[in-house]
C-alpha cells in the first residue's frame, strides 16, 4: 500500500488535512496516511503518530518553553519517515516545524509538498531560501503568492482556499440564529478570543469588558462565544458566569457564531478570513506578551495584520492590537459598525467578490497536484 506522510498543525490544519485525505482517496483508494494528526484527520483515516495539539504553540517565549519537546518530536518523526520512506510527504501549515522535517526528507529523496505558504509577504521573507531547500512543491491559497515562488524558482500551484469552498456565498443568518436560540430583535455580537488557552486568558476578559460597554449602548444586544476545545470552554464558561452578560458559550461552532452575528470581534488569525467569507463586519484585536510583540513588530512588511485587510490592501476593518486592544476602543469600533448599516452593506459586497475569487474547489486541485508524485515509479 502506498504511504502518504502528513503533519498538520492546530485545528485549522487538522481540517485541511482531513479534506486532503478525502480528496486523495477519491482518486486512489489504495493510499495509507500517517503522521502528526488531529481528530478530523484520524476520522478520515490517518494513523496518528502524535497528536497535532503538541504543535499548538505560538509566540517567541511560548515556543522557547516547549522547544525541547518539539525538537525531540521532530527528530522522532523524521526518523520514522526516513525508515518508512513514504511516497510523498505533505506538511500542512506549521511552517517552523514542518520545514525542518521537509528539509531532511527531501535530502533523502522523499518528495515534499507544503500546503499553505507562510506569510513571507508579510514578514520573515528571508525564509524563501529555506523553503527552496525544504519543499519540492508549494501549494498556495492566495493568487498573489504564486509570483513569489515562481521568482524564487520553486514549483508552485494556486489551489484556492478550502474555506471559500466550504462556506456558503449567502449565509443563512435567520436559520442559524433560530438554531442557537438567538431570535430576539437586538443585535448579535460574536466574541472569538482565540483557540489557545494562553491567548484566551489574555483576550477574553478584555472582550467581556467591551461587551458590557456595548450592552450599555444596546440593551437588547446578545453575545455568543465559541470555545475551540473543552479546556477553553471551561475557562470561558467561568468567565461568562462571572460577567452576568447575556452570553452563550458554544461548544465549537465558530462558523455558526459568526454566521449569526451582526458584528464579529475576534483575535487576528485565520478566523478573520472566515469572518470575511461569511460577509461579516468585524473588529480584529490581539494581545501577546510584550517581548513577543516587540520582537515581531520590527519584522512586519505590511501595515495590516488581518487577512481581510491584507487581501483588500486597505484597512477595511479596524485592527486594535496590543496597547490599543482596550475594552473602550473595542466597544466603540463594534458600535460604529452597528450604527452604520450602509457601510456594512458595502463591506459585505466587497467580501462576496473576495469569496468568489478564492473559491476554486481546492481539495480537488490539491489532489491533482499530488497525484504525479503518487504515480511515479519507485
Amino acid at each position: 500500500m502506498t504511504t502518504v506522510g502528513l503533519i498538520a498543525g492546530e485545528a485549522s490544519g487538522d481540517l485541511l488535512g482531513a479534506e486532503l485525505i478525502n480528496a486523495l482517496k477519491s482518486h486512489n483508494s489504495g493510499l495509507r496516511f500517517e503522521g502528526i494528526a488531529g481528530p478530523r484527520m484520524i476520522a478520515a483515516g490517518a494513523r496518528a503518530l502524535a497528536s497535532n495539539e503538541r504543535l499548538s504553540v505560538n509566540g517567541y517565549i511560548e515556543v522557547l518553553r516547549h522547544l525541547p519537546g518539539l525538537l525531540k518530536l521532530r527528530r522522532d518523526i523524521v526518523r520514522h519517515f526516513l525508515r518508512e520512506h513514504p511516497k510523498v510527504f505533505v506538511g500542512i501549515d506549521a511552517p517552523d516545524f514542518n520545514f525542518g522535517v521537509e528539509e531532511r526528507l527531501k535530502a533523502a529523496g522523499i518528495p515534499t509538498v507544503h500546503f499553505v505558504s507562510p506569510s513571507i509577504w508579510a514578514w520573515r521573507g528571508e525564509r524563501i531560501h529555506r523553503i527552496k531547500k525544504a519543499v519540492s512543491h508549494m501549494l498556495v491559497v492566495f493568487p498573489f503568492e504564486v509570483a513569489l515562488y515562481e521568482k524564487a524558482g520553486i514549483p508552485v500551484t494556486y489551489v484556492g482556499h478550502p474555506l471559500a469552498d466550504r462556506l456558503p456565498l449567502e449565509p443563512d443568518v435567520a436559520a442559524t440564529r433560530a438554531r442557537l436560540g438567538l431570535e430576539s430583535n437586538g443585535p448579535v455580537i460574536a466574541l472569538l478570543p482565540g483557540s489557545r488557552q494562553g491567548e484566551v486568558k489574555r483576550l477574553a476578559p478584555i472582550l467581556l469588558q467591551a461587551a458590557k460597554r456595548i450592552l450599555q449602548a444596546k440593551p437588547a444586544a446578545r453575545f455568543v462565544m465559541p470555545a475551540a476545545t473543552e479546556a477553553v470552554k471551561s475557562i470561558l464558561q467561568a468567565m461568562a458566569r462571572n460577567s452576568s452578560l447575556p452570553i452563550q458559550v458554544l461548544d465549537g461552532q465558530s462558523h455558526e457564531a459568526m454566521t449569526a452575528a451582526d458584528v464579529v470581534v475576534l483575535a487576528s488569525g485565520t478566523a478573520t478570513l472566515e469572518a470575511a467569507l461569511l460577509k461579516k463586519p468585524m473588529v480584529i484585536t490581539y494581545r501577546v506578551p510584550a517581548i513577543t510583540y516587540w520582537l515581531a513588530k520590527g519584522k512586519l512588511y505590511l501595515p495590516w495584520v488581518g487577512l481581510p485587510n491584507i487581501l483588500l490592501r486597505r484597512f477595511a476593518v479596524p485592527e486594535l492590537l496590543q496597547d490599543s486592544a482596550t475594552p473602550e476602543k473595542i466597544a466603540e469600533a463594534t458600535l460604529d459598525w452597528l450604527d452604520a448599516p450602509e457601510k456594512c452593506h458595502a463591506l459585505k459586497a466587497e467580501f462576496r467578490r473576495l469569496h468568489e475569487t478564492l473559491r476554486c474547489n481546492a481539495s480537488e486541485r490539491i489532489a491533482e497536484a499530488l497525484m504525479p508524485f503518487l504515480e511515479q515509479e519507485p
